[in-house]
């Protein structure tokens, strides 16, 4: 696939400019940033015409070593280090003074990470379940909702496990019946799937569950579109959200769902075990608590839904500090950055010989997420080669759907090691590994 002269001159600019510097120049420019990461920084927030001079300056707030490029954030992101300072100290707090009246500070910051949640998706804390990740989250919905045999679920074939399968568990357990829709590869374009899921609804249908973006291809859904259809048919939907927030703009008041699932430690770069359960207002009495407990939240739902025990507070607080973080970079930006980092792969993949791309690439139908088979090489050796030998960290998928390698950029990366990745990729496609 040829790239526009658009794209070539963009692309003759990044070479101008790793020329200039040379690697060991970028080396010694993270490396000085690396120094200041004690005492890190407000990031500026990202001009219109950001250069890769700038991305270069935010990939210096992060603790990777200037050789090491990470493009797996579909996976894990790595955090700034202003989050991970936010965590260590509020860790620190709580262990050296772990009495009630110190504790009330943990509690007042988990409360304000549920406003910073409620406002970056565009809807009221009352709506907001602090859960530990996508997974947990849309299991609370698939084991709250009181189905029953005759009932019908409405799933996406290349839906998370957390969104399929324990779907189909459970409809074992309560006898109610699980329809899928399948994937198709390349992605067939919106309307495909508008059409594929109104025609399997039917008045037995409760629930539609579907992957906003997917973390196999990167095949992008028409969420808003797939809510709206369901809510004139009365049927509820929750949208796995854990490859969408932190990397799109989503707006849930927008979108409409009655269910929405994420996770902190993907694409927001925040902690570990902090995710996000989006339940509109007016579903909330539809839904049982799956977990009983101490500690609830101090709002809305929060109060009944979120009894979980003893949380990790600070782990919470930290991932408020992750979205504020992306906020004053500017979440367009974000995107924006890692979509031209996803659509050079795409570009640059599409020129080598024998590599299958699985990924669409048109920008309408994906997004930063970029699968491919890379001929008849073997995955997990190539994978570890890339690593060991290059410093390139993407995702092996050695099973029998779409197998290949998963890279999936994030505004951290850069594109000399795009450049990186796709030189390696060309030798090992003609040398073997």
């Amino acid at each position: 696939m040829a790239p526009s002269s658009t794209a070539a001159k963009s692309t003759f600019s990044r070479r101008q400019f790793a020329g200039r510097l040379g690697i060991a120049g970028v080396g010694t420019l993270l490396a000085r940033a690396s120094e200041s990461r004690a005492r890190p920084q407000a990031v500026e927030p990202a001009p219109p015409d950001a250069r890769e001079s700038y991305w270069l300056s935010v990939r210096g707030q992060f603790l990777m070593p200037a050789d090491l490029g990470v493009m797996n954030a579909a996976n894990l992101c790595p955090s700034p280090a202003p989050v991970v300072e936010a965590l260590v100290a509020a860790t620190r707090d709580m262990d050296r003074d772990p009495s009630f009246p110190n504790r009330v500070k943990m509690g007042e910051g988990k409360e304000a990470t549920r406003t910073l949640l409620a406002e970056f998706l565009h809807v009221t804390p009352e709506e907001i379940i602090l859960a530990r990740n996508t997974s947990e989250a849309s299991n609370l919905v698939s084991s709250g909702l009181d189905l029953k045999p005759g009932d019908e679920v409405l799933l996406f074939s290349d839906n998370h496990p957390s969104n399929l399968e324990a779907w189909k568990v459970k409809a074992r357990r309560f006898g109610y019946t699980v329809k899928i829709v399948d994937q198709v590869n390349p992605h067939p374009g919106a309307e495909y799937y508008l059409d594929a899921f109104t025609r399997q609804m039917t008045d037995r249908t409760k629930i539609l569950g579907f992957t906003h973006l997917t973390s196999t291809v990167g095949d992008l859904f028409p969420a808003r579109e797939l809510c709206r259809r369901a809510r004139e048919r009365g049927v509820l939907t929750l949208v796995d959200g854990a490859q969408s927030l932190g990397l799109m703009e989503v707006d849930l008041a927008d979108m409409q769902p009655d269910f929405y699932a994420s996770s902190g430690h993907k694409w927001p770069c925040g902690p570990k075990e902090v995710g996000v359960l989006y339940v509109s207002k007016s579903v909330q009495a539809r839904v049982w608590p799956s977990i009983v407990s101490a500690y609830p939240g101090a709002v809305g739902l929060s109060k009944t839904f979120e009894s979980f025990g003893q949380r990790d507070e600070p782990a919470i607080m930290a991932f408020g500090e992750a979205l504020r973080f992306q906020t004053r970079l500017g979440r367009a930006a974000i995107h924006a950055r890692a979509r031209d980092l996803g659509q050079a792969l795409v570009a640059g993949l599409g020129k080598i010989d024998g590599v299958k791309l699985w990924t669409h690439p048109d920008p309408a139908r994906s997004s930063a997420i970029v699968s491919f088979q890379p001929g008849s090489l073997d995955v997990a050796k190539l994978s570890a080669a890339l690593y060991e030998k290059d410093r390139i960290a993407g995702a092996p998928r050695t099973g029998a759907d779409r197998g290949g390698l998963r890279f999936s950029p994030h505004f951290y990366n850069l594109h000399s090691e795009v450049d990186r990745a796709l030189e390696a990729i060309q030798r090992y496609m003609k040398s073997g590994v």
